[in-house]
């Protein structure tokens, strides 16, 4: 269950049985009776990050990849927890929804029922779909394969289709979360008529092989063009999420974060942030906020948290005002072309109904 609040982490950290952590323990104690939140909150997150490197250590690992797959299949060890990410409400209730699911499969078995554990993530690139991919596996404790596109396709005829056959009867024996990255790159539409037979070969064989996999593998796989996606792959996946590009209130939050650390000397600089950030996507402001930090660690104390904000944010209109950017614009992700209309229109879909019009 989530933990919300330093009040019950508290809780929690009062009932430990790590002994190592008492000491630190006493100082949260201390520093919330001298009203000090910040700092206990910051000591209770150091106490969480060693329980959980302990406990990536002890993390059962997958089965070792077979030498033939070993340029198709690589396996991470995923670090990213769902807090970690600003999401829209929406998108992370859902996401927390299937975390949840996913871990009352005996109950659901015992009703006769599986737990979904097929996910398509759709959203612009940066949004965090390889990131929520990571969180899934870490939050769900099962081993995270990555697949490797340059290792699967094959110049030979029937090759790519022989070493996906082999890539999921490996990973099917086996509780794991398998990440297709740019899925549309081998999921493509087999009506297009600018694609080999070759493709469309590997599209049926895919089709085939996802139906075969069992629900204790959990396949997630990710596209920034949903329209070239084949109607028939389309609807195999039980979960589609809309990962899209940060909203003001999002990047507010993210704003936020920086100001539990630096306190309100920051704070008149919220909606300046707040109207530069405006466009980007999750992996630019997180690299932004990352490099105000570090601006401010390597000064030694002479630097400011404000003038290196200020600084970082002038900095970037500049940057963006060369590439022909405004504050409020969105990047090239709405342009009006026929693909770009196909995938509005599946975002306009209610969840759990199957694409209308074309795809189907």
């Amino acid at each position: 269950m989530a933990r919300t609040g330093i009040a019950r982490k508290d809780d929690d950290l009062s009932f430990s049985s790590d002994r190592a952590s008492l000491p630190l323990q006493a100082l949260v104690a201390e520093a919330r009776a001298q009203q000090q939140n910040g700092i206990a909150e910051r000591i209770v997150d150091a106490i969480d990050a060693n329980r959980r490197k302990r406990s990536n250590a002890s993390r059962v690992r997958g089965y070792a990849i077979p030498p033939e797959l070993s340029d198709v299949l690589v396996e991470l060890r995923p670090n990213r927890r769902l807090k970690d990410l600003v999401l829209p409400p929406d998108t992370s209730a859902e996401i927390q929804e299937f975390i949840d699911e996913y871990g009352d499969m005996g109950l659901l078995r015992s009703h006769g029922l599986e737990p979904r554990h097929k996910v398509l993530l759709v959203g612009p690139p940066g949004t965090g779909k390889t990131s929520l991919a990571e969180i899934l596996s870490h939050e769900l404790r099962l081993p995270f394969y990555v697949v490797r596109y340059d290792g699967l396709i094959a110049s030979y005829l029937g090759e790519t289709a022989s070493r996906l056959r082999k890539l999921t009867d490996f990973v099917a024996g086996q509780s794991c979360v398998v990440f297709f990255d740019e899925f549309d790159t081998v999921g493509k539409e087999r009506g297009d008529t600018q694609e080999t037979g070759e493709i469309k070969r590997v599209v049926s064989s895919l089709l085939l092989q996802m139906d075969s996999i069992p629900a204790n593998c959990v396949i997630v796989c990710a596209t920034n063009h949903p329209e070239l996606l084949d109607r028939a792959v389309w609807r195999r996946f039980e979960l589609r999420v809309d990962v899209p590009l940060p909203r003001p209130q999002e990047i507010s939050q993210w704003f936020h974060r920086l100001q539990k650390d630096y306190g309100n000397s920051i704070a008149f600089i919220e909606e300046k942030f707040v109207r530069t950030l405006n466009g980007l996507n999750f992996s630019d402001i997180e690299a932004f906020t990352l490099d105000v930090r570090r601006k401010v660690v390597l000064s030694r104390g002479k630097l400011a948290a404000h003038q290196a904000l200020l600084e970082g944010l002038a900095k970037l209109r500049r940057k963006r005002s060369i590439q022909g950017e405004t504050e409020d614009s969105r990047p090239s992700d709405h342009t009006d072309s026929p693909k770009r209309k196909r995938a509005q229109a599946l975002k306009g879909e209610p969840k759990g109904s199957l694409p209308k019009g074309s795809l189907l």
